[in-house]
């Protein structure tokens, strides 16, 4: 089944009524919904949580939400949202949006639409003389006219991740170890930093040890990483082929995401993913992403913990 994702529309640092009626036309068309919340922060991402049939909130945060662009907002939500339908509300700015997200993944686009009856969507034509219907096949990008479903309730309680494309690293990276430290015990915690092929080059890997010191963690690394280099020990290596692991942090860096990879890693209580690619896989499976390479990331995490552990 064709997974649905939902645009949320966001204001005063919550999301508005009109993305709860929103995932009330998801799960008419076929599912409980991911909520992609855009923002400069995650704030709004909570309220969204809690709208009653969300599968999961992402929340795609990134100075660009600031001010609406059309380029700029349909580039990172595109980055952020999994394949699917996408769902926005159609508003001028919804609508556009949802014309450039179309346009960006070559599938199909539905606008204004008014209702939806067995997954076939109902929408006016020549100025609303006249309805057209059509049936989705496969992924498309709709947009829904407000007040045409009841919204969902409150009552909700969904998993919430974030994946951070800001420009301003320092901040991303403090908010990811906030956000870290609110969800484990330090007393009990067990934490691995691996590193993938986007490391570029073995001696990379001593980055990852110099973080792994700093937070008494051990260094882990994808198949990828393990097949290309040979100073790259198969005991490091963890995935469906290497170790299992289940520690409470994971930290992933310049890794895609591969199915392989995460076999052995995504029972992990809280996954971080650093990643220079905003489409790789691993963002839809980590608790917090940032977009960005490791040489950008690696020295502010390690100069941000060892401010924090003294």
């Amino acid at each position: 089944m064709t997974d649905m994702i939902v645009i949320a529309e966001t204001k005063e640092g919550a999301v508005s009524l009109v993305t709860s009626e929103l995932v009330s036309a998801a799960i008419v068309l076929g599912g409980n919904p991911t909520v992609i919340v855009p923002g400069v922060n995650d704030t709004a991402a909570t309220s969204g949580a809690k709208i009653s049939g969300v599968s999961k909130v992402i929340a795609c945060v990134g100075e660009q939400f600031s001010n609406y662009d059309a380029a700029a907002w349909a580039s990172a939500i595109d980055a952020c949202a999994p394949a699917g339908v996408i769902i926005c509300a159609a508003t001028q700015n919804g609508k556009d949006l949802a014309s450039r997200l179309a346009a960006r993944r070559a599938v199909s686009v539905v606008q204004d639409v008014v209702a939806i009856d067995e997954g076939v969507l109902t929408s006016p034509i020549y100025s609303g003389k006249a309805m057209q219907n059509v049936s989705l096949h496969g992924d498309a990008v709709v947009s829904i006219r407000a007040n045409t479903f009841s919204p969902s309730s409150d009552g909700g309680n969904a998993e919430i991740s974030v994946m951070n494309q800001s420009a301003d690293l320092k901040t991303a990276v403090r908010e990811m170890i906030a956000k870290a430290s609110e969800r484990l015990d330090v007393a009990e915690a067990d934490i691995i930093i691996s590193g993938g092929r986007g490391m570029q080059d073995p001696a990379n890997f001593a980055h990852l040890e110099r973080v792994a010191d700093t937070l008494g963690a051990a260094v882990g690394a994808s198949r990828a990483a393990v097949d290309a280099w040979e100073e790259i020990s198969h005991s490091m290596q963890v995935g469906q082929t290497g170790k299992t692991v289940n520690p409470s942090l994971y930290i992933a860096v310049g890794i895609s995401g591969a199915i392989q990879h995460l076999a052995g890693m995504r029972t992990s209580k809280y996954i971080v993913a650093i990643n220079k690619d905003a489409e790789a896989p691993i963002f839809q499976h980590a608790d917090y992403g940032i977009v960005a390479t490791w040489q950008d990331a690696l020295p502010i995490l390690e100069s941000e913990l060892k401010a924090l552990l003294g």
